[in-house]
């Protein structure tokens, strides 16, 4: 096995484009603002502040402060448990886990709704960390911070671990940290081709046995 595989969440191993991307248009309507750019689910995965900015164009502070807390009013009670695991997911996780294959969580997504979605599909159990940027104070500045922080506090050795995500940022992160990158490709992000992957390793479905044979 993987000393530890790490994942992403948003993308990776849930989907949850449909509820996301319905809470910014509320936060939007909320303000009065429509979207400069379309609402698709690659506008999905930056630092919530980040994809509000990007999405409605707004660059003053108190304006995306309204906007956040918009964006929260809808999303963190009720909207945030719509998401579903992707197909092969549950049963990836499970086989893994069963295997006794240590996994984490690194993710953009803000602590709240993360772990509660954990806790709504049954997860918690089968991560022994789950890091998010504003876990800490001040919250961390990237995803990069982000899985240094998880391996310096677990002990691990970036060599015998894997990432596993949806987005360039994950693999520009994960390579930081000298990680192994694996492209989760059911994701929001448009796969890749293999020149546009880069270092990372294509994983065209969910399949437990490619990530226990590479170990």
């Amino acid at each position: 096995m993987f000393q530890a595989i790490l994942f992403d969440l948003d993308g990776t191993l849930i989907d949850s484009a449909a509820s996301i991307l319905a809470a910014v248009a509320y936060a939007l309507a909320h303000e009065g603002l429509s979207p400069v750019v379309p609402l698709d689910p690659s506008r999905i995965g930056p630092p919530l502040r980040d994809m509000l900015q990007c999405l409605s164009g707004a660059t003053d502070p108190e304006l995306l402060d309204m906007l956040t807390a918009a964006f929260k009013s809808h999303y963190d009670e009720a909207g945030c448990l719509e998401a579903r695991a992707f197909p092969g997911v549950e049963t990836m996780l499970a086989t893994l886990a069963g295997a006794g294959q240590p996994m984490h969580i690194a993710t953009n997504k803000r602590a709240r709704p993360t772990r509660r979605i954990l806790t709504h599909l049954g997860w918690t159990a089968r991560f022994d960390r789950v890091y998010c940027l504003d876990d800490f104070s001040p919250p961390l500045p990237n995803k990069t911070r982000l899985i240094a922080n998880l391996l310096a506090d677990a002990g691990l050795d970036a060599a015998q671990c894997v990432y596993i995500g949806d987005r360039k940022e994950d693999e520009l992160a994960a390579r930081a940290n000298r990680l192994t990158f694996y492209w989760a490709c059911w994701g929001f992000d448009s796969a890749p081709t293999p020149k546009a992957a880069g270092a990372g390793i294509l994983l065209h479905h969910p399949d437990p046995h490619i990530l226990l044979g590479a170990s």
